[in-house]
């Protein structure tokens, strides 16, 4: 149940999703126009002082079915302004939206400048059943299409689940080809996603299948837990390494 829950959150579920399109508007895609999604405020355009932080994701990421300021990289950014860091959110997660999709708009949203990407992707691909080979496939050109397009970027990939009913030898390959993806591409790996929330009634909507307020709280946190290290001031006598 929990990882069947996992994957199905990546969706709308009833075809007519809220809150789910990026703050950077892609064109049409073959997975369908998408609406305005939440965003925090002038994250689209953040001042010549801060730099940005765009999470590419599904209806997770957009916050399906939570108020505007809810999604979790709304909460990120409350994070990010309570420490005073120098960094400016932008959120463009779309519902329902595949591996393969998000490589169709990723010219479009990179568009504009981004000092830390986050990539939450794959698990559509695995509700659907798709080939794991394919899908890690996509990940991984997703992740050379942005290196190319911003070379000095860092690069973060979050951890997903495919639902059981598919079988453990598919839900273990899909399970490590994240870490795969991250190693093999030299980028920072984020933790599961839906952490102690996926399967939990009381944390998720009606759907049971999106996270509710106090879901998404913890969805922030597991987020937070991977992404605080890279917005962190360094010592002046490091030198940073970035993803490569």
């Amino acid at each position: 149940m929990l990882l069947g829950v996992t994957a199905l959150a990546c969706s709308d579920g009833k075809g007519s999703p809220r809150n789910e399109a990026p703050a950077i508007k892609p064109p049409a895609s073959a997975e369908g126009p998408a609406a305005p999604s939440a965003q925090t405020k002038d994250s689209a355009s953040a001042p010549a002082d801060r730099r940005l932080v765009l999470f590419l994701g599904t209806s997770l990421t957009a916050g399906l079915g939570l108020d505007p300021d809810s999604a979790y990289p709304q909460r990120i950014q409350r994070k990010i302004d309570a420490r005073s860091l120098p960094y400016q959110v932008v959120n463009a997660g779309v519902s329902g939206e595949t591996s393969a999709g998000l490589l169709r708009r990723l010219d479009w949203v990179l568009q504009k400048p981004a000092d830390v990407i986050v990539v939450e992707t794959g698990a559509n691909d695995g509700l659907r059943g798709l080939p794991v080979a394919s899908t890690k496939t996509t990940i991984a050109e997703i992740v050379d299409r942005i290196r190319n397009e911003r070379p000095n970027a860092t690069v973060a990939l979050v951890q997903m689940e495919a639902p059981p009913n598919l079988g453990r030898e598919y839900t273990s390959a899909f399970h490590q080809m994240f870490a795969e993806v991250a190693r093999e591409k030299a980028v920072v790996l984020f933790p599961f996603l839906l952490k102690d929330v996926a399967g939990y009634p009381s944390l998720n909507q009606a759907d049971g299948m999106h996270p509710n307020d106090e879901g998404e709280r913890i969805v922030t946190e597991n987020v937070w837990r991977g992404l605080q290290p890279l917005l962190m001031p360094r010592p002046s006598a490091e030198v940073p390494t970035r993803s490569r």
